[in-house]
């Protein structure tokens, strides 16, 4: 029988190669075709294997699910202990750009100073395994998938983006690439959230595996608005 199944963990071909030995391995198993971009694995077996023995099969490193039976990739925990990596760091941007505003305020400069701070610090996290970013980001961004040089790019991007906005340096045209670059990747969020697809999100690298909810789409939500806004201060 042909069963198609979802892989997470995979960040490389060298990945894919471990993923296809380790299910091949398992005796009811045929044949094996895994697709590193889109995160899935073919197989052909004698009969049904359980999710449990494939899983056993891959170990702790990988994830496998079953997509027409709705098992995730990631732990059946709540959806707060998932993402409370990224509700720390979006407390911490927030307390530093509090603390780097004036005692009068000025929205603007929280704004600039949240973006900057915010594309400064996830563009580290995706440092931190930067070889395994572009494939992981690739699932679902529609640039990156077309454009391996532009995914590779993607983290020097973003920090010369947080600079830009930390040292008001051309602003204007770093409005504008915040709104583009995001948008397409927002695009991306949503497609894969209708789709239901198990995930992980890129927002923080492969180092953290955070998995693609509406959180995500909140997220780059948040950054365009703040940069929809501080465009319109330019022509108002």
């Amino acid at each position: 029988m042909n069963k198609q199944y979802t892989i997470s963990g995979m960040t490389c071909e060298k990945c894919k190669q471990s993923v296809a030995e380790q299910l091949i391995a398992i005796a009811e198993v045929d044949s094996v075709i895994v697709n590193l971009k889109e995160g899935t694995a073919d197989l052909q077996s004698k009969k049904k294997i359980s999710i449990e023995k494939l899983q056993a099969g891959l170990g702790k490193s990988y994830q496998i699910s079953d997509p027409l039976e709705g098992s995730g990739n990631f732990p059946q925990v709540s959806k707060w202990k998932q993402l409370k990596p990224l509700f720390l760091i979006f407390g911490y941007l927030i307390a530093a750009t509090l603390y780097l505003q004036p005692s009068e305020g000025d929205i603007a400069m929280f704004m600039r100073h949240f973006m900057g701070l915010f594309f400064i610090i996830f563009s580290f996290f995706k440092f931190l395994d930067y070889k395994g970013f572009p494939d992981s980001f690739a699932r679902y961004d529609p640039l990156a998938k077309k454009s391996r040089a532009y995914a590779f790019a993607y983290p020097f991007i973003e920090t010369l983006l947080g600079i830009a906005f930390l040292m008001e340096w051309r602003l204007l045209q770093s409005l504008i690439a915040t709104i583009v670059i995001l948008s397409f990747t927002t695009y991306g969020v949503i497609n894969a959230l209708i789709r239901k697809s198990n995930i992980e999100c890129a927002c923080l690298g492969t180092a953290l595996k955070l998995p693609m909810t509406e959180a995500t789409l909140i997220e780059n939500s948040i950054m365009i608005v703040m940069a929809i806004s501080m465009l319109a201060g330019y022509f108002i």
